[in-house]
C-alpha cells in the first residue's frame, strides 16, 4: 500500500484535503492539526513471522507533487535571498548522532562518511520518486548542474564541497543541492546541515562551534521551517545542543520533530524517554535502526522491523512511531501540510517584494544618455534645492525636517543675531565708575585751541566714537562668517540630499555651492565692514531717542557737579563717592584738578552714552536687514550660479552627469535582477495557484 491512496478531497473555499488532512491554507499550528490516517508498517502472522513492508515509495497525487515541485523551483531560483521564505524540512544534529544514516536510509544513497564533520556545507536533498528503474542523480553548485553515478556520490559530493568550502575541515553557508530521482524513494525536500561540535579539529578554525551554530540557526529561525532534530538513543536528550538550539526558536516544539538514531545499543530507557517527551517535541517522535555495514537497504528494513518486533524494551513502543517507513510517510505529510499553510503567504509575499521593487526602480533617476537629459535632470536639482532653502530660511517651514532642529533656518538665524547683539550691549567696561570722565577729559585737553570758551569740539567726540567702535570692530565681522558658515552647510546638505542619485555631480556641486556661498560671505563681510566704517566717520542720527536720552541724562549734570565740587572742597555732609543714576556711585577724588572742565567732560560722556545705543541698535538692525537681503538673494537668484560653474568655460562640464555612479548603476542592476527573479516566482506559484484553483471546477 502506498503512503498516499486517491483520498483527496477539495473543500468549497480551494482547501486541499489528503485523507482527511489539510494541506492548504490552514491557519492552525502543524502539532495542533488532525493526524493522518496511520499505515501499519508491520503485521505478524498466526507464528508470529516478521513480515517486512515494501520499499519506500511516496507515490504524490498530481494534485500533490505540483507543490513540491513549485517551491523547490522558488529554491532553485533562490527567492529566499530576496527575504521570501520558504517551507523547508531542516535536518540538525549533533555530532555522530546519526543524521547522515538517516538520509541515507531515506533515500537509499550512501553519504560521505569520515571521522568529524561530514557535511561542512548546507546539502539541499532533493528526493524524487522516479519510475524508471535507473536512478537519475545530479549535483547542483556554483552555477553547475553535474551528473552523478549512484555509486560515486560521496566522491561526488566531497569534490564539490572542496570547490565551495574549500579543501580541509572548514566549514561554508554557500549550499549544494543533490537531486535524486529514484524508484522508491519518498518526496521530500531537506536540508542537510553540518553536525554541531565545541572541539575544533586540526584545520578547523577556534569559533567552528559559533559557525555552525550561525548556519543552522539561519536555517530553523523562520517559521516555515520543519526542525528534523536526529538524536542518538545513547545520550539524555535534554543535554543535546540540537535540542537546546531548536528550543531557542521553536519553544512550544510545534515545529520539531525528533529522529531517535541507535536505539539498538541503548534500548533500556528508550520507552519513557519519547512517551514521557521532556524536551517538548510537538510533532512527535521516530525510532529507527539505520543500515549497519554492509546490509542492502531492504536487509536494513528487515533487520529494523525485527528489531523493534523481537526486542523487550523496543517492543513496548508503539509501532506507529518506529522504522524508516514510518519516518518518510511522516515527513512526506509534514510537508504537504507545511507546503499548503505557507503558499498563500509565499505567494502574497512575492506579489509584495515585486511591488516594492518596481516601485523603488521607478523612483530611481532615470539613465541620462544626452547633455539635454542631463541640464534638464540639473535644473530640476537646483528648482528643488531653491523651494527646500526657501522653507528653511526665509518662510520658516520645517516639514522637509521636522526632527533636525539644525536646519530649522530662521530660527537659527534669528538666535544668532540674538547672540550677536547681546555680546555687542556685553562690551562695555566690566566698572562704569573707574576713573569716570577721565577719558573725555584728556580728549578735551588734546582738543584745545583758539576757541569760544565752553566750546565742546566735535573731533573730540569723534575721537572717543572711534575708539569705541574699533573696539567692537571685529564682532560684526564674525557674526557675518558665522551665519554664512551656518548657510553654507545648509545650502550643502540640501543640494547634496536633492542630488544624491547623482554620484558624478555630487563632489562638484558641493564644491561648486561652497564657492558661491563663501563669494557671498567675502561680499557680505565687505560690506559689514563699510557699515562699521560709516559708523567711524560719521556722528549723526534723525532717531529721537538720542536727543530724549541725552536730556535725560544731562538733567543730573548741574547736581552732579555740585555735589563734586562739595566734596572736593569738603564741605560737611558730602563724601567723596557721588551717586549718579545710571551708572551708580562714582569715586570722584580723581576730579580734584579737572574742576574746570568738568561740565564739558560731563556733556561729552552723556552724549556719547545716549549715542552709543544708537549705535549698537543701528549696528544689530544694519546686519539683520543685510543678511536677510543677502540669504533671500543667494536663494532666489544667486544659486543659479552653480549651474554656470558646472557647465565650466567651454559648457562641457554637465557631461560629466552622463556617467552614473557605480553605486547607482549597481543599485539598478541588483534591482532589475531582483524584478526578474520575482517574476518568474511569481510565475511559478501562479501557475500552482491556478492550478489549485482548477481542483474545484
Amino acid at each position: 500500500m502506498s503512503l498516499y491512496d486517491d483520498g483527496f478531497a477539495s473543500g468549497s473555499n480551494g482547501v486541499l484535503a489528503v485523507n482527511d488532512m489539510a494541506v492548504y491554507d490552514d491557519p492552525r499550528p502543524l502539532a495542533s492539526l488532525p493526524p493522518a490516517r496511520e499505515v501499519p508498517i508491520m503485521a505478524r502472522d498466526e507464528e508470529e513471522e516478521v513480515a517486512v513492508q515494501a520499499p519506500i515509495i511516496s507515490q504524490y497525487n498530481h494534485r500533490i507533487r505540483p507543490l513540491l515541485d513549485a517551491i523547490d523551483r522558488l529554491r532553485l531560483l533562490n527567492v529566499m535571498k530576496e527575504g521570501i521564505q520558504l517551507p523547508t524540512i531542516v535536518v540538525v544534529g549533533d555530532q555522530s548522532s546519526g543524521k547522515s544514516s538517516v538520509l541515507e536510509s531515506l533515500a537509499g544513497i550512501s553519504l560521505p562518511r569520515k571521522q568529524g564533520i561530514c557535511t561542512r556545507v548546507p546539502l539541499i536533498m532533493r528526493l524524487q520518486s522516479h519510475q524508471s528503474p535507473t536512478p537519475e542523480i545530479h549535483l547542483e553548485y556554483s552555477d553547475k548542474k553535474v551528473p552523478v553515478e549512484e555509486s560515486h556520490i560521496p566522491t561526488a559530493i566531497n569534490l564539490a564541497t572542496n570547490e565551495v568550502a574549500g579543501d580541509g575541515n572548514g566549514i561554508s553557508n554557500t549550499p549544494l543541492t543533490l537531486v535524486v530521482q529514484k524508484a522508491g524513494v519518498p518526496d521530500l525536500t531537506m536540508v542537510d546541515l553540518p553536525g554541531i561540535t565545541r572541539v575544533p579539529i586540526h584545520g578547523q578554525p577556534e569559533n567552528i562551534y559559533e559557525q555552525i551554530r550561525d548556519i543552522i540557526m539561519e536555517y530553523i529561525k523562520p517559521e516555515e521551517s520543519i526542525i528534523l532534530n536526529v538524536l542518538s538513543a545513547a545520550v539524555d536528550f535534554s543535554t543535546c545542543e540540537s535540542i537546546r538550539m531548536s528550543q531557542m526558536v521553536d519553544k512550544t516544539g510545534d515545529r520539531t520533530l525528533a529522529v531517535i538514531t541507535k536505539c539498538d545499543r541503548a534500548p533500556e530507557g528508550l520507552f519513557e524517554k519519547v512517551n514521557g517527551d521532556d524536551v517538548n517535541i510537538g510533532l512527535g517522535y521516530v525510532c529507527v535502526r539505520n543500515r549497519l555495514g554492509d546490509e542492502s537497504y531492504e536487509e536494513a528494513r528487515r533487520e529494523e522491523a525485527r528489531l523493534f518486533q523481537n526486542n523487550p524494551h523496543l517492543s513496548r513502543i508503539d509501532k506507529s512511531i518506529v522504522g524508516v517507513p514510518v519516518l518518510a510517510k511522516n515527513l512526506v505529510e509534514i510537508q504537504a501540510r507545511i507546503i499548503g499553510k505557507s503558499l498563500p503567504v509565499i505567494v502574497k509575499n512575492i506579489s509584495d517584494k515585486l511591488s516594492a521593487n518596481l516601485l523603488e526602480l521607478e523612483k530611481m533617476p532615470k539613465s541620462l544618455t544626452s547633455v539635454t537629459d542631463a541640464m534638464t535632470a540639473f535644473v530640476r536639482i537646483i528648482g528643488a534645492t531653491k523651494e527646500s532653502l526657501r522653507k528653511l530660511l526665509l518662510r520658516g517651514e520645517f516639514d522637509e525636517y521636522p526632527d533636525d532642529r539644525n536646519k530649522h533656518g530662521t530660527a537659527r538665524l534669528f538666535e544668532m543675531l540674538d547672540e550677536f547683539s547681546a555680546k555687542l550691549h556685553n562690551l562695555e567696561q566690566s566698572d562704569p565708575t573707574k576713573e569716570f570722565l577721565l577719558e573725555e577729559i584728556n580728549v578735551l585737553e588734546d582738543a584745545k585751541g583758539i576757541v569760544l570758551p565752553n566750546f565742546l569740539p566735535r573731533n573730540a567726540f569723534l575721537r572717543i566714537l572711534r575708539r569705541k567702535v574699533d573696539q567692537i570692530s571685529n564682532i560684526p565681522i564674525e557674526f557675518t562668517e558665522k551665519v554664512w558658515d551656518y548657510t553654507d552647510k545648509v545650502v550643502t546638505s540640501i543640494l547634496m540630499r536633492h542630488s544624491e542619485t547623482y554620484y558624478q555631480l555630487k563632489l562638484s556641486t558641493k564644491r561648486a555651492a561652497h564657492n558661491l556661498v563663501e563669494k557671498k560671505k567675502e561680499q557680505s563681510i565687505n560690506r559689514v565692514k563699510e557699515i562699521v566704517q560709516m559708523e567711524k566717520l560719521t556722528d549723526y542720527t534723525c532717531n529721537p531717542d538720542y536727543m530724549t536720552e541725552w536730556t535725560r541724562l544731562m538733567s543730573q549734570q548741574e547736581m552732579f557737579v555740585s555735589n563734586v565740587t562739595n566734596a572736593l572742597n569738603n564741605v560737611c555732609g558730602y563724601s567723596s563717592r557721588v551717586a549718579l543714576q545710571g551708572f551708580g556711585e562714582i569715586e570722584v577724588e580723581h576730579l580734584r584738578k579737572h574742576t574746570y572742565v568738568l561740565q564739558q567732560a560731563f556733556d561729552l560722556k552723556m552724549r556719547m552714552t545716549a549715542y552709543w545705543k544708537i549705535v549698537l541698535k543701528r549696528l544689530v538692525d544694519s546686519m539683520a536687514l543685510h543678511l536677510q537681503y543677502s540669504v533671500h538673494n543667494l536663494v532666489n537668484y544667486d544659486i543659479e550660479e552653480i549651474v554656470n560653474e558646472l557647465m565650466g568655460p567651454d559648457g562641457h562640464g554637465i557631461e560629466r552627469m552622463l556617467v552614473e555612479s557605480p553605486a547607482i548603476s549597481g543599485m539598478r542592476e541588483k534591482l532589475k535582477k531582483s524584478i526578474k527573479l520575482l517574476e518568474e516566482s511569481k510565475d511559478v506559484v501562479g501557475k500552482i495557484m491556478d492550478r489549485i484553483a482548477g481542483y474545484d471546477e
